[in-house]
């Protein structure tokens, strides 16, 4: 019975906390000169699902609330290690149509108050691409507009940098030295032809003509020889016997 009690006491306790709290967040008319401290560890989250979306566009409702409640909490109990963020220690106000509202967390191990903005901040950079990545938004589109965008991770190529460097450097000394041995072979070729041709017209030069009753011998058919057609007409004046 007297657990019972102790639990209802408490229970009152954190709503009045609660409604507190929301009060002191800023509201739409005032700014955040007349907050007070809880109003600091405020956060303005401002989405523009239709213009993400398009067509396929969802409706903002309570079960997204709940989801942004989910996500805020994850990336608490991620960034601080404590399990003892829950989703009911996240509290949205100030709900407009345009889908823009203020949040702010709570900590139930220091009676209820918040917990600081730089916190929250730090948990909210380290997973904000979880959290884009549940409504299917981006940084331009599912705005917290005192935090700045997270720029994506610079991709890494399967393979490193040097390695890519290092094979075309090697790739083009490859092929020079192939265009230098090819280079080398035709000229090569092509030095022993005009030698070859060099030397034969050397020999021939060198070859002495000699001549044979005015005639020049390599005109003679040595094999055959040559008949004198003076003799061939004495011949033919003899008749035989």
């Amino acid at each position: 019975m007297g657990a019972a009690m102790l639990w209802r006491d408490e229970g009152r306790h954190m709503i009045r906390n609660r409604k507190r709290i929301k009060r002191r967040l800023p509201s739409v008319s005032r700014g955040r000169a007349e907050a007070g401290t809880d109003a600091q560890n405020a956060f303005k989250v401002r989405l523009s699902i239709k213009t993400a979306l398009g067509d396929n566009a969802y409706a903002w409702d309570a079960s997204e609330e709940y989801l942004f409640k989910a996500m805020v909490a994850f990336a608490m109990r991620r960034y601080s290690n404590k399990e003892t963020t829950q989703i009911s220690n996240v509290l949205l106000c100030n709900m407009t149509e345009r889908v823009s509202f203020w949040f702010v967390v709570t900590d139930s191990a220091r009676n209820m108050t918040t917990v600081p903005g730089s916190e929250v901040e730090a948990a909210v950079r380290m997973n904000r691409n979880r959290i884009n990545g549940a409504f299917l938004l981006t940084d331009n589109t599912l705005q917290f507009l005192k935090i700045s965008s997270t720029l994506s991770p610079p991709i890494e190529p399967a393979v490193p940098v040097w390695l890519i460097v290092f094979g075309v450097v090697l790739c083009l000394v490859v092929v020079g030295i192939l265009l230098l041995v090819v280079s080398g072979i035709r000229q090569r070729k092509k030095n022993n032809h005009e030698s070859a041709e060099t030397e034969d017209l050397e020999d021939k030069c060198d070859t002495p003509v000699t001549t044979e009753n005015g005639i020049p011998c390599d005109i003679l058919d040595l094999k055959a020889g040559q008949i004198n057609g003076v003799y061939a007409a004495d011949d033919e004046q003899f008749t035989p016997l």
